[in-house]
């Protein structure tokens, strides 16, 4: 069992679910339960599996919430991808976003592949 808290992988998954919050602010009002309700919830999904893995008594336990981690992070990336297309969410960004993101997914794919090496 890991303190998921500690984990930098978590810390910076927090960081974007709070910056997903913050940018959604401004999305129009007709988004509220579309892609504002979908990335908010993709968003705090991300280290919410971190953290559930972490309480897991198995690696492999833990190698399946952090899939399931990565998979929402892409699911948050196809929904950014869509709100810069249909010009809700600004270009530069977008761009900064994108950046956190694949960082965070870099980070969860590095922890997977470190369990997966230990079991």
């Amino acid at each position: 069992m890991h303190n998921f808290k500690e984990l930098k992988v978590w810390q910076k998954a927090v960081d974007l679910a709070v910056k997903i919050y913050t940018i959604t602010k401004s999305f129009p009002t007709e988004e509220k339960f579309g892609l504002v309700s979908q990335m908010r919830r993709a968003g705090v999904s991300v280290p919410s599996n971190i953290a559930e893995g972490c309480a897991k008594s198995s690696s492999k336990s833990f190698v399946n919430a952090l899939e399931v981690s990565l998979g929402e992070s892409f699911e948050l990336e196809t929904q950014m991808i869509i709100s810069e297309r249909v010009g809700i969410l600004d270009p530069v960004i977008a761009k900064e976003m994108e950046s956190d993101l694949t960082e965070v997914q870099r980070m969860i794919m590095g922890l997977k592949t470190s369990l997966e090496s230990k079991s």
